[in-house]
């Protein structure tokens, strides 16, 4: 059963909202020294994080891009790296 573009797009749109929100947190951290805690709010769930999370944030943006190029692949096709047979 094939993925129908509606589906794909609502997914790229929640994708790219969790991104700006740990890429906030991620922000206000390095903008605030003094700050320790942060509550990212997903729109689904509100989660609690600390300066101690920051190596857990950057992986989950970084998981999260992936899954966004994923998704826009789909959506718009993917590339193809086409070499000669010589």
């Amino acid at each position: 059963m094939p993925i129908s573009a509606t589906y794909l797009q609502e997914r790229i749109t929640a994708t790219e909202g969790l991104i700006a929100a740990y890429e906030a947190a991620s922000l206000a951290f390095a903008n605030n020294g003094a700050m320790q805690t942060y509550k990212i709010d997903t729109g689904q769930t509100i989660q609690t994080v600390t300066r101690a999370d920051l190596g857990s944030i950057t992986r989950t943006i970084q998981s999260l891009y992936n899954q966004l190029s994923t998704l826009e692949a789909r959506l718009n096709g993917a590339s193809s790296l086409v070499k000669p047979a010589w």
